[in-house]
């Protein structure tokens, strides 16, 4: 009896206990990057030897010198194209920690922003899990003046218009235009969407933020009858990709009937049809700067799909309109030291655009590997940008104002 009850007692004491877990908590590790002319605060106070556990929300705060201004706080980590950065532009920044990283501060002088206002984190769409935004760098007073949109690299799988804020300041110091620095979805799933995502809903996002900026134009001081387009690697492949293939905007779908590949816009003004909006940005793209960009099929094979004839949709060599119907003069740039994008592919995108009929001017920049123009924290890329983005987005603008010059004739 007395057994009995022993056993009774027991099974009643393990049946009441809460099990034990063999989950045990990872811990990552987590450093800070010295700033200059400005420090930072992590909210809660790292450990000393900086060991934080998955999870863990962090808030970052910046606190810059006089006579300095916030670039950008950041965490960083390693990626497919070097150092990888989620930035904010904000005066405090808060994450959940999900692997080992290192925080920061990017600080500049404030004589780099005090000429314009900028207004970020504008949603236009949000088609899968990441909202779709942009930036807009307007210069003091601005008021209806025309357009320039930037459109990101990253092999179409990484960074956010982020990136591209060194060549928006840059565009925006004579004060002859307003930028917009855009942002798109990743290929395949890489947004963490569950269906994936395929190069020409990246082109119909980029015209959906295009569409969305010139509703909106005037809010931000700018003209949405006049502009251009730029972007960087797979930015400009996506440039020139919105430049030539307006006349392919539709509502039939891109491949889901034979021979039928249209685009149809990730954001649509609510009072506009489909065909209203595509004799609209006819109407109103004026010229492009696809910088060292992916212009045929030979590296996009890498990332379209091989069956059929899709990739030759979506590469912009193959649709360039004849001058004739509808001018977009281009201007191309890529370093002679680029080992990713090839003079050849540059060089055939030019003669095909003259054989159009187009204006184009090729630059190469003496002594420039891939991707100049783009802005992170660290002082090797903010070096490079110095060094060759300023000049060559000098360069730039003064191409866009002389096609606005050639059209007022």
């Amino acid at each position: 009896m007395k057994n009995s009850l022993l056993f009774l007692t027991l099974l009643l004491i393990t049946m009441t206990t809460p099990a034990q877990s063999n989950a045990q908590t990872e811990f990552v590790k987590v450093a800070v990057d010295e700033a200059s002319v400005g420090k930072i605060t992590v909210t809660p106070k790292l450990p000393e030897d900086g060991s934080v556990a998955v999870g863990t929300q962090l808030t970052l705060r910046a606190i810059p010198q006089q006579g300095a201004t916030l670039d950008a706080l950041y965490y960083s980590y390693p990626g497919a194209w070097g150092t990888m950065y989620s930035e904010s532009m904000e005066d405090e920044y808060s994450f959940v920690v999900e692997k080992e990283i290192q925080l920061g501060a990017s600080f500049i002088a404030t004589q780099e922003v005090d000429h314009i206002d900028v207004t970020q984190n504008i949603v236009y769409a949000q088609p899968g899990v990441k909202p779709l935004k942009y930036d807009v760098f307007s210069p003091k007073q601005a008021k209806n003046l025309p357009l320039i949109i930037i459109i990101h690299g990253g092999g179409w799988s990484s960074n956010t218009e982020d990136i591209m804020r060194g060549l928006a300041r840059e565009l925006t110091r004579s004060g002859k235009f307003v930028v917009a620095s855009l942002d798109y979805r990743w290929l395949n799933k890489l947004d963490g969407d569950t269906t994936e995502n395929q190069m020409h809903h990246l082109i119909e996002d980029v015209y959906g933020g295009i569409l969305h900026i010139q509703e909106h134009a005037a809010t931000y001081g700018g003209d949405g009858n006049q502009i251009f387009v730029t972007g960087d690697s797979a930015g400009g492949h996506l440039s020139s990709s919105v430049a030539n293939m307006i006349e392919f905007i539709g509502a039939e779908g891109f491949g889901a009937q034979p021979g039928v590949f249209e685009l149809q816009p990730t954001y649509m003004p609510k009072n506009k049809t489909i065909d209203e909006a595509r004799n609209g940005l006819l109407q109103a793209i004026k010229g492009a700067a696809p910088s060292y960009g992916v212009f045929d099929t030979t590296l996009l094979g890498r990332f379209v799909p091989s069956e059929g004839d899709y990739g030759w949709h979506v590469a912009p060599i193959n649709k360039i309109p004849l001058a004739k119907d509808r001018s977009i003069p281009q201007f191309l740039t890529r370093g002679t030291l680029d080992q990713l994008i090839v003079d050849k592919g540059v060089a055939d995108y030019t003669k095909a655009l003259e054989a159009a009929g187009h204006r184009v001017e090729y630059v190469q920049v003496g002594g420039a590997g891939h991707a100049f123009f783009d802005w992170k924290p660290d002082a090797r890329t903010k070096a490079t940008f110095y060094a060759y983005g300023v000049y060559y987005a000098q360069r730039m603008e003064a191409f866009f104002s002389s096609v606005l010059e050639e059209n007022q004739k």
